[in-house]
């Protein structure tokens, strides 16, 4: 499942940089996650580096993107050229 941002982003620029699959950029109005390059950090991380440090918790799972951790780590291997 990809992550969201959510309107209660404050535009701290703090999610931008961690993320590695450099899936998060400034969006409209707010950041934006693109669901496409969104592992939730599978096969870098053990835990969503934006949301680690969001300070203001408006990371969620997006239901309208629900992969499982397979399917994630797949989404990884091609994004990395691991596969």
């Amino acid at each position: 499942m990809a992550l969201y941002i959510t309107d209660e982003c404050i535009n701290c620029d703090v999610c931008e940089p961690e993320c590695p699959n450099n899936a998060i950029s400034p969006g409209e109005e707010i950041y934006e996650i693109d669901p496409m390059l969104c592992t939730e950090c599978v096969g870098h991380y053990d835990e969503p580096q934006c949301q680690q440090v969001c300070p203001v918790d408006c990371i969620p799972k997006d239901p309208n993107h629900e992969e499982s951790k397979e399917e994630l780590m797949r989404k990884y291997e091609i994004i990395t050229g691991a596969a």
